[in-house]
Parts: C-alpha cells; structure tokens; sequence
C-alpha cells in the first residue's frame, strides 16, 4: 500500500474541516440545552464529530492520516508562547502571599503523577502484564494534564517506540474534561447544600453567556492591543511570528541536541519553552517586550489549543481504546476517587480562606483543564470576590517550572526503564511539600 503523501493542499484540508467542526460545535453549544447544562467546549464538541465522521467510524470526512502529527506541532506554538505571556512576578512574593495555596497545587500536581505512575507499574502490570509501565501515568497525561499534555508526551513515547500513547493519552484528556464538567456540577450542588460555598446557594440561575459562550455587546473585551502599525506589520502578524519563532527555534534546538547526543531525545515543546524563556530575557533587555501584548500572545496560545484539542480528540485510534478497554475503564475510575479524595480532604485542611471554591478550580484543572477550573469557579463565585484567580495566579507561577520538567522526564525516566523510582520520588517530594500544613492546622 502506497503511503500518503503531504501536500499543502492536505494540510489546508484538514484545518478546513477542523474549523468546520469547531463552527458546527459553537452552534450546538449554542441550542443545545444539555450541552449548555454541562459546558462541554466547542472544541471537544469537534474534536468528537471529527473521531465519528473521520475516517477511524463512519469515513464521512477525507481527514489524512496526518491529523495525529498536528497536535505535537501545535503543543510546541503553545509552549513557545508560554513565556511571552508571563508576567515578571518574583517568586519571593508569591511564597508570601499564597504559601498555603502553593503547597496544594504543586502537591496535587506531584501526587498524581507519582501514585498513578506507582499504581500503573505494581498494581495494574501485576493484573496485565502485557501493560506497558507507563500506562498508569497516561491518567495523568491527561487528567492533570489535558489535551496538550497528552500530545507532548504521547508523541515522545511514540518517539521511543510505544505507538499507542497518544491515543490512551487523548482518551483520558476527554474523559477528564467530561468529568470535570459532570463530577464538578454534581459536587457544586451537593456543596451548596451542605452550605459549604460562600456566594450562591444554588446556580440554575447564571448568566446566559456562561451558558451559551456568547458574549452580549456590553460585556464584551479586547482580546488584545495593537502595537504596531497595520501600515508596517499587523500587530497580531507580528506576534504570531514571536510565536513561530520560539516553536521553530525549539524544533531546531531538539534535532541540535540529537545530533550531538543520539541518546538525549528533548521534546520539541519543552525545547520551544526554552526558547522562548531565552527571547523574552532578551526581549526584556531591550525596547521590544514594549511592544509585546501579553493578551494577544495569550489570545494565540488559546487559538492553537483548541485547535489542538479538536485535532487530538479526532485522531483518536479506536482499536487502540477497545484493546485497552478494560484496564482503561478501571484506572479512570481510580484516578477519579484519587483526584477527589486529593482535591477535598487536602483542600479543606490546608486552604485557609474559601476553601471550597479554591477546591472545586482545582477539581476542574485536575481533572479537565485550568480552563475547566475557572468555568467552575465561576459557576460558585461568580463576582469573583474570593480572589481564587489571582491566588492561583501566584501560586501557579513556582509550579510552571516543576510541571514542564515533569512533562519532560516523564518520558525520557519511563522509556530508559526507570518510572518506579521516578514516581515513588514524586509522590514522596508531594507528600513532603503538604504534611508541614497538615501538621501546623492539626496543631491550631
């Protein structure tokens, strides 16, 4: 059989009937009552109808087989992007302001990779043993991590030989966002019943846009500033070749590193975030972060992943999902009870102010997606006067770092055969980082 063969035309192809999907997803997020009630994203939406109508079930829509490679590229725009997006906050007063809520994050995170990396190789190896030993991790490839996540390190998997990660890792990322959305509403209600949120007492009454995504002339924002002239660049032209050139830049920089090391494969998206951090420190040298807007780079990043997410869930191997069928179904069910047992019992013993409204973002970003998290968020705050945004926003920025170098090794520890002891030092570094907030609220 003749292998496909790319063109541009292929390329455009594929996107067009993405951008197809991704219309066809907004209108039902628009009409459909049920979809509004559990906030499904137009772009899972999409992502669902192009696995259905591609050519993996019904063979409706010519997608190539090249649908699975976009994602890898699009994680590396989106990490590329990653740094010039930030802020120049220190770390120093983040610790002092959100210590507490530091602790939690960079825990949860820690915890779920570690448990579930242990769980995969000592519980569910022994049940299967065909299993390879990073299955129990691709919970948390796409849990913890979501769609992006599950793109980056399926692909380097695929790099080191296992073909089917990437779609385990997409199958639990969409598990995971509808999860969060389901489990998440379920837990609100039963909360507001037991009194436990501060700002609402039930939530049948939100505005439409949070419903819909329609945004009314009144409440509608920028989505960034221009800051060149049209006459010489167009400012967002301008800003999506910042982005470029930080993906390219980490594209050549891994194939650099392999070069030199055969042995040392570096994602090509963490490579892009290194690039990028070393732009935005030269940027920050001269005159040119003045004319970079944070929100429009922002903007872009949020662009790529949602076509990222439509790509990723499309491209989905059915066979590999019904081969796995079982294991799959049981660790999504013990990732669940993990995560939830990890979000509350820690959340409401640690947290010392709205708790549970800065457990139920973490619920959304554990499970689903950061932007899962603030839906959430919104749905029991909806003034936003427990400034859970802003705490997070703090105390995320000393997690970032950790969570690129775990996306990085996870892989790299896993495939050279050394994932045990990789996951039991996670999980311990975790439980070290919580227990002295454990201890200091048993103590009061």
């Amino acid at each position: 059989m003749t292998a496909p063969v790319f063109t541009p035309w292929t390329l455009f192809t594929d996107l067009g009937l993405i951008g197809l999907l991704l219309l066809i997803g907004k209108l039902v997020r628009v009409k459909v009552k049920l979809v509004q009630k559990l906030f499904i994203p137009p772009s899972l939406i999409a992502g669902l109808l192009g696995l259905v109508l591609g050519p993996e079930v019904l063979g409706w829509l010519p997608f190539s087989n090249f649908i699975s490679v976009y994602p890898a590229i699009l994680i590396a725009l989106v990490f590329g992007a990653l740094p010039l997006s930030s802020d120049s906050s220190g770390f120093k007063s983040t610790f002092k302001r959100v210590v507490p809520l530091w602790a939690y994050s960079q825990f949860g995170m820690l915890f779920q990779w570690g448990i579930m990396g242990i769980i995969g190789i000592v519980v569910f190896k022994a049940i299967w043993p065909e299993l390879n030993d990073a299955f129990g991790i691709m919970l948390s490839t796409g849990y913890y991590g979501g769609h992006g996540t599950a793109a980056a390190i399926g692909s380097a998997f695929e790099n080191g030989g296992w073909n089917e990660a990437a779609s385990l890792g997409m199958t639990t990322a969409t598990v995971g966002v509808v999860l969060a959305i389901i489990g998440g509403l379920a837990i609100i209600k039963a909360a507001t019943k037991r009194g436990d949120t501060r700002f609402i007492t039930d939530f049948d009454n939100l505005p439409s846009e949070l419903r819909t995504g329609l945004i009314p002339e009144e409440k509608r924002e920028s989505s960034g500033k221009s800051t060149t002239s049209a006459i010489s660049i167009e400012s967002l032209t301008f800003h999506f070749s910042l982005v470029l050139v930080s993906a390219l830049g980490g594209y050549l920089l891994s194939l650099g590193v392999k070069k030199l090391n055969p042995s040392l494969d570096i994602p090509v998206f963490s490579a892009a975030f290194v690039v990028g951090i070393l732009l935005k420190l030269l940027f920050s040298k001269t005159k040119v972060t003045d004319y970079i807007d944070r929100k429009t780079v922002y903007t872009i990043s949020s662009f790529c992943t949602d076509i990222l997410v439509a790509c990723g869930v499309a491209s989905i191997k059915l066979s590999v999902v019904v081969k796995y069928a079982v294991p799959l179904i049981c660790i999504l069910i013990v990732g669940a009870l993990i995560v939830y047992f990890t979000v509350f019992f820690f959340g409401r013993r640690v947290i010392k102010n709205y708790w549970f409204e800065k457990s139920i973002f973490a619920w959304g970003w554990w499970t689903g997606t950061m932007a899962m998290g603030i839906a959430l968020l919104r749905l029991v705050d909806p003034k936003q006067e427990s400034k859970s945004m802003d705490d997070y926003a703090l105390a995320y920025l000393p997690c970032a770092p950790v969570e690129i170098l775990l996306i990085t090794f996870v892989p790299i520890m896993f495939l050279q055969g050394h994932g045990l002891i990789f996951s039991v030092i996670c999980a311990l570094i975790g439980i070290a980082i919580i227990l002295p907030f454990l201890i200091k609220k048993k103590n009061k």
